[in-house]
């Protein structure tokens, strides 16, 4: 692929130095996305003593957050088929961040848990806005290093929660609710970068586009994707979707077992204060940021160095997935160096893992993007959110972490060998383009991106 087709796909009239520029605004984004998130789980310990919940009940705040993030994954993936993100991006995020602010003001558990499912609902969107973005924007050797931007912004965000909540937080009874109202205030500005800096018809699609086609040997050897009627379907139903659902479920069940439950992990059970605690997860999710930057960059490297595009993700991939195990080590430590540096470690491989993934799921289908990851997220949160709750309980019988920690890294050991397995009969690939090929496509209608 020359330069002229790596920036085919970008709006016309726009340079390369602004198609990398949005994807630092997909990023951004994910930092207001994980700031509301995590505001929550760090402050776990405080909101449950104020509202006296125990362990099953908080992990089911956690499991409607995770359902309502089903739901919304798969309702907000249709309607960025349909519809384009350029305005369904700024709705997700006003309504998410006004769920965060609202969050502060609530005097129940039942306030608690339905301003969390609101937040899950709202905050389902923006994957399927980054996913689409980066996939209309970004040639195929490219989309590693795009999507660990967009995917970056997780750690981003989970870096500067618990330097703000540190700051905000008060030992006053209620001083836990502060946090949330400025970090839900705080996320509205970003809206105003969005729409001064992306116009309706940069994410158009246009007659010029090219579409990722599917390893069907008819489709390789030169009909499109819209060809085949309802495609999407298709797509579902194909091996490579199963092992994509397996795969995210895997890496997704390991990252957020301790995006959720690693403040009170480290505090209950290793003894931490809840500033050292604060402290400490500033550095976990450094250490998870560099992991996704550099499994995009090593990914783009390799693909432009004579690795295949399938293969370079792969060996990235697995990389991580084997940092990923450290969990067994960290589950038998007690507090000091060696557990710290276990858990970075664990974290560096966790959200570096997602670089690949992303990448995965737009080789499927340009014109269902927003359906394909959707469907892929609902399946993960169908499983996640039931898991929280059964942890919970878990935790109210036995008070022990160690045994589920100790195993759940071992999970992207198991998204590796089934995608190796299902990702079968790729169609012959050069180094430059990977296990897809890139044929020009019919005009698409103008509905795909409404201004």
């Amino acid at each position: 692929m020359n330069s002229a087709d790596s920036s085919s796909t970008v709006a016309a009239g726009r340079s390369e130095t602004w198609k990398w520029y949005v994807c630092i605004l997909l990023l951004m984004a994910t930092v207001v996305n994980y700031m509301d998130r995590l505001t929550v789980n760090t402050l776990a310990v405080e909101i449950q003593h104020e509202f006296h919940l125990t362990d099953e009940q908080y992990g089911k705040v956690e499991q409607g957050f995770g359902y309502a993030f089903a739901a919304g994954s798969i309702l907000w993936g249709i309607l960025v088929d349909r519809r384009g993100v350029y305005w369904i991006y700024p709705v997700v995020l006003v309504g998410w961040s006004a769920m965060g602010f609202l969050t502060g003001l609530c005097h129940s558990y039942n306030e608690l848990w339905g301003l969390r499912v609101l937040l899950g609902f709202f905050e389902a969107g923006h994957f399927p806005c980054g996913l689409k973005t980066v996939q209309l924007l970004m040639a195929p050797r490219d989309r590693a290093m795009g999507n660990s931007l967009l995917q970056s912004g997780t750690a981003v965000g989970a870096i500067l929660a618990p330097m703000v909540i540190k700051a905000l937080l008060t030992d006053d009874p209620g001083g836990w609710r502060l946090p949330f109202l400025v970090i839900g205030v705080g996320g509205c500005a970003w809206v105003v970068f969005w729409l001064s800096s992306v116009r309706p018809r940069d994410l158009r699609a246009v007659r010029a586009a090219h579409t990722i086609v599917h390893a069907q040997p008819s489709i390789a050897a030169g009909k499109s994707d819209q060809q085949f009627g309802d495609s999407f379907w298709r797509v579902v139903f194909s091996q490579r979707f199963l092992g994509l659902a397996l795969m995210v479920i895997c890496i997704n069940l390991n990252w957020h077992l301790f995006r959720v439950w690693l403040p009170k992990f480290l505090r209950e059970s290793r003894g931490y204060t809840r500033d050292d605690m604060l402290n400490f997860l500033s550095f976990y999710y450094l250490a998870a940021d560099l992991g996704v930057l550099a499994a995009g960059a090593a990914s783009t490297w390799l693909a432009r160095h004579g690795q295949s595009v399938f293969g370079s993700r792969m060996w990235v991939f697995g990389f991580c997935a084997v940092l990923t195990t450290m969990t067994t080590v960290a589950a038998f430590l007690p507090a000091g160096p060696l557990l710290l540096a276990s858990l970075l470690l664990v974290a560096f491989g966790g959200l570096g893992s997602f670089a690949t993934y992303y990448s995965l799921t737009q080789d499927l289908s340009r014109p269902h993007q927003g359906k394909v990851s959707g469907t892929l997220a609902t399946c993960t949160w169908v499983v996640t959110a039931q898991f929280h709750q059964l942890f919970g309980r878990y935790l109210d019988q036995t008070h022990n972490y160690d045994l589920v920690i100790a195993t759940m890294g071992w999970l992207p050991m198991i998204a590796l060998v089934a995608v190796l397995i299902l990702w079968r009969n790729r169609p012959a690939e050069s180094p430059a383009e990977g296990p897809t090929e890139l044929l020009p496509q019919p005009a698409e209608p103008l509905h795909a991106e409404n201004g």
